[in-house]
């Protein structure tokens, strides 16, 4: 979405999505970088959703003992690797980072006023003001983003998985908004102890067979196996029912699965 917006920016500028980068055996990642004659603006991007409370080292869901870390330290971090980085290469341009809180379902209350900090009812002002900074790049800023997109790590190190096998994993259903296993389960709906976030049981249980197939790719979807994957659903009766109406069934009775 925020890639969307920057698209229509008319200065000039370079843009630069998705970079990792390395310094001093240091990983880090920028989501956007934007490069004008006389200021490179790293820009994370968060699509926190809910309500919560500001606090230096984290923010605390409202009603809930869900929390994230505070973000401001994770732009500090990077900010100081590139300004590490850039020195190295010597190049000497002005940093000026922040944080684009990108789903206007967001609120943080109790935070402090800090520049750093783009919420969204702030975004359109935010891209106006980068959108009338005066700019002229010439051959020096191409070669510096040539230079950074050269740098970037096309397999980042936060990607890359462990070994892991089935049966070392817990089973259950996670709630989308706080991640917890916690759920009181109705007749049609799963309600999270955690957050209190509400979701249908048939929406629950396909985004658990969609987990199931990035994790296990070669494993068939049986009713079986996802009925213990999902584990809060007593019914496999109903965890059939739900496979049939949204997937495609192969085969008859115990050796039936669903693409």
């Amino acid at each position: 979405m925020f890639d969307q917006l920057t698209e229509k920016l008319q200065s000039k500028i370079y843009i630069l999505n998705d970079l990792c980068l390395e310094f001093n055996r240091s990983i880090f990642q920028i989501d956007t970088l934007i490069i004008s004659e006389s200021v490179i603006f790293p820009l994370d991007v968060k699509n926190y959703e809910g309500d919560y409370i500001y606090g230096e080292e984290e923010f605390q869901r409202v009603m809930s003992d869900h929390k994230m870390p505070n973000p401001l330290n994770q732009l500090k971090r990077s900010h100081l690797l590139l300004r590490s980085l850039l020195k190295s290469l010597n190049i000497h341009l002005d940093i000026d980072g922040s944080i684009i809180f990108i789903n206007p379902k967001f609120t943080l209350y109790q935070a402090p006023v800090n520049p750093s900090f783009i919420f969204p009812t702030q975004i359109n002002l935010f891209l106006k003001t980068l959108n009338e900074i005066p700019s002229n790049l010439n051959d020096h800023h191409k070669r510096i983003a040539d230079l950074l997109i050269s740098m970037h790590q096309p397999e980042s190190p936060f990607i890359r998985l462990p070994p892991y096998e089935y049966n070392q994993l817990r089973k259950g259903i996670i709630c989308e908004a706080c991640h917890s296993f916690h759920f009181k389960v109705s007749e049609r709906k799963l309600v999270c102890n955690q957050c209190g976030r509400v979701e249908n049981i048939d929406s629950a249980v396909l985004r658990n067979v969609e987990e199931f197939r990035l994790l296990f790719p070669n494993r068939k979807i049986r009713t079986n196996c996802i009925h213990e994957w999902c584990n809060i659903i007593s019914s496999k009766k109903k965890i059939r029912r739900i496979l049939s109406q949204n997937l495609r069934p192969i085969g008859e009775r115990e050796h039936r699965y669903f693409v």
